[in-house]
């Protein structure tokens, strides 16, 4: 989906639109039939839809997908520390994440869906790799949901930074496969 994006359109822009698609997605479709999900930054807003959904009161879709979600825009997990340097794809986005809140709260779930109510989630799926600087905000998300009795399926990859090898790699091949897999069992 392509939603509006700062500077010009700041939050909750981009949530606005993402939960204008995803009502008319249920008008069109059985929530049985719909899934939801992002990479990077798309995994913060399909993480947040879902959380804006259920205050809504609207069904969950049958599965969520979230590849090396950024669902903590405080950058409060270790591999913001451990990691910087090593992802050669990634570095802080502390601006770009205070471009985006325009001065709300970064702890807002809405902004970061790591501090959000998670139970009632659908069966999600989540992707990260040994030097993506947002591990930790997977790690932590996985284990978020599984205290909050949702199935969720962990995959770490070797050696793979943020959003992978480019495609064509065995790991992304791999990656791509497991969540196949996941959502046609979803």
């Amino acid at each position: 989906m392509d939603y509006r994006l700062p500077p010009l359109y700041p939050y909750p822009a981009a949530l606005n639109d993402a939960m204008s698609v995803y009502q008319h997605a249920l008008r069109e479709r059985d929530p049985s039939q719909v899934f939801v999900g992002g990479d990077s930054a798309g995994g913060n807003i399909a993480a947040a839809l879902l959380l804006c959904a259920k205050d809504a009161g609207l069904p969950m879709p049958a599965a969520l997908v979230l590849n090396t979600p950024q669902v903590d825009l405080t950058e409060s997990g270790d591999t913001f520390q451990t990691l910087d340097g090593v992802d050669n794809i990634l570095r802080s986005l502390a601006p770009t994440n205070a471009l985006y809140a325009a001065g709300a709260d970064l702890r807002d779930p809405y902004l970061s869906p790591i501090f959000g109510d998670v139970s009632g989630f659908p069966p999600t799926f989540l992707r990260s790799g040994t030097r993506d600087l947002f591990l930790s905000n997977t790690v932590r998300m996985h284990r978020k949901l599984r205290a909050a009795g949702v199935a969720a399926e962990l995959h770490v990859f070797e050696a793979m930074p943020h959003g992978g090898f480019g495609g064509d790699s065995p790991e992304d091949l791999d990656a791509a496969a497991e969540q196949r897999r996941f959502l046609a069992r979803s």
